[in-house]
């Protein structure tokens, strides 16, 4: 089975104080909120996500309101998610299968393939336009080049199984199993595992990224361009609301908003 979304609907979130103070200000830290819910599904139960992220399970079919943490940063909105699962899957992180992008929150997330081909010291560069259209391969966007094995036994061990299958001292007992990694990537009978690099927070706008690979040599791969990819930074939430006035005779209500610089 999977997430169920059908039958859920008017979910609300409700950030809770830490405490009260004796002048009445409430403790922002930590944060927390309380999820609710309207749902028609029975003998189901439900799990809350944030950002992606697995935060919590009901007790019962009946429940319809939990508690989660939230992040503590203000820089951008809060995703909150509810989905009903089957009892039996209640204990079942299924974070993998939700859909959430990072460019939603002005971040982009590149996924690198890493096949045994690859030498044990090879590293990698990102490099973007910045908007532009044409990529800047002179200043790579990384701080520090990427190593693709950080450390000697990430990759197939010498030794530990079918020599040859691999480099140059190196073996297959190590490598991703078959069906477990990047089915189809990798050699045959081997699959290709994946890591990730995750940019800093951008501006709005529409941005190419590029990859190349060098090894200790200086040996550069080709280039490898993605598409367009377009970036849309989260709305920054309201850090403080209040009423600015009131009009009785036509019932308009006016707030102030107001975040800090």
């Amino acid at each position: 089975m999977a997430l169920i979304s059908k039958g859920i609907e008017n979910v609300r979130a409700f950030e809770l104080p830490g405490g009260i103070r004796a002048d009445g200000e409430y403790v922002g830290t930590p944060r927390t909120a309380l999820v609710t819910w309207r749902s028609s599904l029975s003998d189901t139960l439900y799990q809350v996500y944030v950002n992606g992220r697995y935060a919590g399970t009901t007790l019962d079919s009946q429940q319809r309101q939990l508690t989660v943490p939230i992040p503590m940063s203000l820089e951008s909105a809060v995703r909150i998610e509810v989905f009903g699962v089957e009892p039996e899957e209640t204990d079942v992180d299924f974070s993998n299968e939700i859909d959430w992008s990072p460019a939603d929150s002005g971040r982009v997330r590149i996924s690198l393939l890493r096949s045994q081909n690859l030498p044990i010291d090879a590293t990698a560069e990102i490099y973007f336009d910045n908007g532009t259209g044409e990529i800047d391969y002179e200043n790579p966007l990384t701080d520090s080049p990427i190593r693709i094995w950080p450390s000697r036994q990430d990759k197939a061990g010498f030794g530990m199984s079918r020599f040859g299958g691999s480099d140059f001292g190196y073996d297959s007992a190590a490598a991703t199993g078959f069906g477990k990694g990047s089915f189809g990537y990798g050699q045959f009978g081997l699959d290709a595992d994946t890591f990730e690099w995750t940019s800093s927070v951008l501006l709005a706008g529409v941005y190419k990224f590029a990859v190349r690979i060098i090894d200790a040599a200086g040996k550069q791969s080709g280039n490898s361009e993605t598409e367009p990819i377009t970036v849309t930074p989260a709305a920054r939430p309201v850090e403080k609301i209040s009423i600015s006035s009131f009009d009785k005779q036509t019932n308009q209500l006016v707030l102030e908003i107001s975040n800090s610089v």
